[in-house]
């Protein structure tokens, strides 16, 4: 019997864990005790891309001005990422919680290369224990007392709860290749539209898809995530055919030869 009292309690003990780890993981998930989360504010997010973000390259490459980020604003770039751990994230609702994510993500890279600034690219940083370069298997966040790093956000929340391609069209990565940055925060109120525009604008662009010479080169997002976007080559060029202009949807449509894949991983700064 007290063995049996002992497995109870401890079953109860981590019960809390338990349900916070379900509801990252699971679609739709929340916990049953807890009232609706309300919406993190995310002034101090747009607040820094509205300084710091420039939008004006002719390239049509969104940049951050990491050189110029003051002392001042880098703490409050952190005193942004640890409020936004200590929210219910499991409590909020879908659109809410899908923007906060994002949110987290693009603000924690933006943190990892100011941590590490001057580079030349995101893989030049070095997370203790990872076994690649990059910060992406650092669990450097904790959110409802689950350890979380950026390739969790991005891979065991965003893509295993919505199944949705656009979702890599809205993170980035701080590099020319990746798509754009977004000058504005998500929220819930502007998530589908931001999505949208995401995806338009990266699959419009020569960084997702140009014809050289016959040959089609393609972003190595289709490469690295080819089953988000199809399961064949036929319906991944389907897919980007969707937002892409009519002519390149057209070729696109039309193409059966070889595609090779590209990226580039400057640093997004000037």
């Amino acid at each position: 019997m007290k063995r049996i009292a002992r497995i109870a309690a401890l079953v109860l003990w981590s019960l809390p864990v338990l349900l916070a780890a379900i509801a990252l993981t699971v679609p739709g998930a929340t916990r049953a005790d807890a009232a609706k989360a309300p919406e993190p504010d995310h002034a101090p997010w747009q607040g820094f891309l509205s300084r710091y973000l420039d939008t004006t390259a002719s390239d049509g490459v969104n940049r951050v001005r990491y050189s110029a980020v003051t002392p001042a604003d880098k703490a409050a770039l952190k005193g942004y990422l640890r409020y936004l751990q200590s929210q219910k994230a499991v409590a909020m609702d879908g659109k809410v919680r899908r923007a906060f994510w994002i949110d987290l993500y693009n603000a924690r890279t933006v943190d990892a290369i100011l941590d590490a600034y001057p580079i030349k690219s995101i893989r030049d940083i070095k997370a203790p224990g990872a076994a690649s370069a990059g910060p992406w298997d650092a669990k450097t966040m904790k959110v409802d007392g689950v350890p979380l790093s950026l390739n969790d956000i991005e891979n065991n929340i965003l893509r295993a709860q919505w199944k949705d391609g656009r979702i890599h069209f809205a993170l980035n990565c701080a590099s020319i290749g990746c798509p754009n940055l977004s000058p504005r925060a998500f929220t819930a109120a502007t998530l589908e539209a931001q999505l949208e525009k995401g995806a338009r604008d990266f699959l419009r662009s020569p960084r997702a898809a140009a014809f050289e010479g016959g040959t089609l080169r393609l972003s190595s997002l289709f490469d690295w995530y080819k089953g988000d976007f199809g399961k064949t080559d036929k319906e991944v060029l389907e897919s980007i055919s969707r937002f892409a202009t009519p002519e390149t949807a057209e070729r696109l449509r039309a193409y059966a030869g070889k595609i090779e894949y590209r990226y580039d991983w400057n640093l997004n700064g000037i």
